[in-house]
């Protein structure tokens, strides 16, 4: 027995809403929105030390974990929001440095200019004290965006890979 037009036109609309409920519920199901998980909340945080000499001289800005007293060593870090991958410039981070026995915060300051866009990093000096003993530097980098969101660095625990004072 043929089938009437009007029961095909209400299986198609019954197939769309079908189809619809299906696809809802796959979008429910996803791993952004299974029940008990968010968004990530902990700041990406990472960077890099290096001879902090200043503009002209050849050894400035060259990647180094040794130094010797009076030379200047630079933090260079980012943060970066875990979920959409951009930096809030507006991020507070501060370098904690442990050596001889005591720690020093060092707040790092935003490098990016409008004249240096590709910049995107904060930066922290610091000369090693001519007191400072030899032996390794401690350090990790705090960081907390506009959000109240914060994250933090530390290097590898590895001793030959440390910031180390020399003679």
């Amino acid at each position: 027995m043929p089938v009437p037009w009007r029961s095909l036109s209400g299986m198609k609309t019954t197939m769309r809403t079908v189809l619809v409920a299906l696809v809802a519920f796959l979008v429910l199901q996803s791993p952004a929105s299974l029940a008990g998980q968010t968004a990530p909340t902990k700041l990406t945080v990472y960077g890099d030390v290096a001879y902090f000499w200043g503009m002209g001289n050849p050894m400035n800005c060259v990647l180094t974990s040794r130094f010797k007293r009076g030379e200047p060593m630079g933090f260079r870090v980012t943060a970066l929001d875990p979920v959409t991958g951009e930096r809030d410039r507006a991020s507070k981070l501060v370098v904690h440095l442990t050596y001889g026995g005591k720690t020093i915060d060092l707040p790092m300051r935003d490098r990016q200019t409008e004249a240096q866009p590709e910049r995107a990093f904060f930066v922290a000096k610091w000369v090693v004290p001519a007191d400072a003993p030899v032996g390794i530097v401690k350090y990790t980098v705090s960081a907390t965006d506009s959000k109240g969101r914060t994250g933090e660095f530390k290097p590898f625990d590895v001793q030959t890979s440390q910031i180390t004072i020399i003679e």
